[in-house]
């Protein structure tokens, strides 16, 4: 039908989605690899909002060396974004939809 998904953005606790070391029981679904498959195929950014992902001790490697930190928490596909990124796709998109709180 045309429909195009360009960017995920990842706020509050959604952050966790993007969590390099998640690593879920066997009877649960591993999220993080449908999330890097669903970006690879359809070209879509996987965002995650910088003050959710500070709040909750995630850090990309560009963060992590400005903080004197050697972590790089993000897993395959995801990034660290502001809230301008958000913004910019709602003001492209003819809808967008938000889950949770």
């Amino acid at each position: 039908m045309g429909h195009e998904i360009v960017r995920i953005f990842f706020y509050s606790d959604g952050a966790y989605h993007g969590l390099r070391w998640m690593s879920p029981p066997d009877d649960e679904k591993f999220l993080i690899q449908r999330w890097t498959a669903l970006a690879k195929e359809h070209d879509v950014e996987l965002s995650i909002c910088i003050s959710a992902a500070q709040r909750r001790g995630l850090l990309e490697q560009t963060e992590a060396k400005r903080l004197g930190k050697q972590d790089n928490d993000l897993a395959e596909g995801f990034h660290i974004a502001g809230l301008g990124l958000w913004v910019d796709a709602c003001l492209k998109a003819d809808r967008f939809l938000v889950f949770g709180d």
